[in-house]
């Protein structure tokens, strides 16, 4: 008589888990999980050089990964409560059977889904990364209303480099508080009813010491740089004018204490100021700090009494001088008379310099879209037929496009440049003699060449000779009132009909 067969123990509970909806989860959070990984790795490789990564790597890349999560709990819930509800009456609805030749495919099919996932995620989160870095990102999809500094960005001095270096930098701190500025501005872009002109956001800029001097060392000896700046009277002839200088960025002798125009950020010097004003152009307080020794030096215009608010003081750095490094905005004046010296603009015509900066300055110009035609017909009306005509006219169409934007009121008369005191008060914010110590001690005007010296200055053949031991600055023209700063007369236009 044969023994009783044992009866087959009951197969354990299949996990709630074990459920295509977890399973497509699961691909998701492996997935992201992968694309972390890999974008962790990027960031010790390239030392955390572009915010854009850390966003991507823990924003982005996260929140794929707790979405995937999130999917597979849910399928294990779904799971379960369809398990409560029909096990009795219905089979098993969302069964993951190996067993099953069908399922076996679908597996199959998800495995080989899942790998080439993997292999996408890698590839789209590195080539979003450096998308989303570049200056087309930056210019004109995230930033389509910054189109007048797009532009400017192109033609400056700092095209090669991005958008993100100079105006987050590295670290993820300054990422966020750029972000978190931003968000107020997104909401305007989005309504159209952001500032025309935007203001240039100097109080929210980064410490200059964190941008710009990872590429420019102040304290490298620079000498003295050899300029001339090229001009033209604003008269029928269009009679050249040229001042030849040599600029003393940093006078002296390599290794000794910084001097010239880099004085002002020399480490044995700590200059600071207060502007009463957003774009610090009238500055009515100055603090010179002696660190070897601690003695101090402070001045104030006959205006001001008392004393600044401590939070308003700011200590000068690179950007009080070039605040404008990749975003120069030229006034109407200085690009035609360059394009009058390239020989673009025909210098034989009767007052052209005065005609083509009043051309691209009508009031009847309110669209760019509109400016070609009426800066043609200005000038056609003024020359007729003259040879050399057109190409003038294509010349002074092409500078009005690219540095004034009536749609969003943005040219050189909202965006000071304070290199230099030409058209804009520039050096002469604190250099004008107006600022005094309590002894009566003054900053200098008058000693121009203390930044400059002049080699050579009037016509062509009077620029033929040098002078090293400078020249007295020769106003074209006839003389000119000393109470006045340059940038009281120049501004950067030519007033009248």
């Amino acid at each position: 008589m044969s023994e009783p067969t044992p009866p087959t123990p009951p197969a354990p509970p299949r996990s709630a888990f074990n459920n295509w909806i977890s399973a497509i989860g699961a691909v998701l959070a492996v997935g992201a999980l992968f694309s972390f990984a890999l974008l962790v790795a990027m960031s010790f490789i390239q030392g955390d050089k572009n915010p854009y990564l850390g966003i991507l790597t823990y924003i982005v890349a996260p929140a794929f990964l707790i979405g995937g999560l999130l999917i597979v709990v849910f399928g294990a819930w779904l799971q379960r409560r369809y398990a409560l509800k029909h096990a009795a009456s219905r089979p098993d609805r969302w069964q993951l059977d190996l067993h099953n030749p069908r399922q076996r495919r679908h597996l199959i099919m998800l495995a080989g889904g899942t790998c080439m996932f993997l292999l996408l995620s890698a590839f789209g989160s590195y080539q979003t990364y450096h998308y989303a870095e570049s200056v087309q990102f930056c210019g004109e999809v995230c930033h389509q209303a910054m189109k007048p500094e797009h532009v400017t960005y192109q033609r400056g001095s700092h095209s090669r480099v991005s958008c993100v270096e100079c105006h987050i930098g590295s670290g993820v701190e300054w990422f966020f508080k750029a972000k978190i500025n931003g968000a107020h501005q997104l909401v305007a872009y989005a309504l159209d009813n952001y500032e025309r002109p935007i203001a240039t956001p100097v109080k929210n800029l980064r410490p200059a010491r964190d941008i710009c001097e990872q590429c420019h060392w102040p304290e490298k000896f620079l000498g003295n740089l050899d300029v001339t700046f090229e001009h033209f009277m604003s008269d029928k002839k269009n009679t050249p004018y040229s001042v030849r200088m040599l600029m003393k960025v940093n006078s002296g002798r390599p290794g000794a204490p910084m001097g010239g125009i880099h004085w002002h950020v020399s480490p044995e010097n700590k200059v600071e100021y207060y502007a009463i004003d957003d774009k610090r152009q009238d500055i009515v307080w100055m603090r010179v700090t002696n660190t070897k020794d601690g003695s101090e030096k402070i001045f104030r215009n006959e205006e001001f009494k008392g004393e600044p608010p401590v939070a308003l003081v700011r200590t000068m750095d690179c950007v009080d001088c070039h605040n404008r490094p990749a975003h120069v905005f030229p006034t109407a004046n200085d690009s035609v008379e360059q394009a009058m010296a390239l020989g673009r603009i025909n210098t034989t015509l009767p007052n052209i310099k005065r005609y083509a900066v009043q051309a691209m300055l009508q009031k009847e110009i309110t669209t760019s879209a509109e400016a070609p035609t009426k800066i043609a017909d200005y000038l056609r009306n003024r020359y007729k037929d003259a040879a050399g005509l057109q190409e003038t006219i294509t010349e002074v169409q092409r500078i009005y496009a690219e540095t004034i934007f009536p749609e969003r009121k943005a040219d050189w008369r909202v965006y000071p440049n304070n290199i230099g005191h030409k058209d804009w008060p520039g050096c002469f914010r604190c250099h004008d003699d107006k600022h005094k110590t309590a002894a009566g001690e003054t900053v200098r005007a008058s000693d121009c060449s203390s930044c400059h010296v002049i080699l050579a200055q009037g016509k062509t053949e009077e620029l033929a000779t040098l002078t090293s031991s400078g020249l007295e600055f020769k106003h074209p023209g006839g003389s000119y009132d000393e109470e006045l700063r340059c940038a009281d007369c120049h501004n950067g236009g030519i007033q009248g009909k």
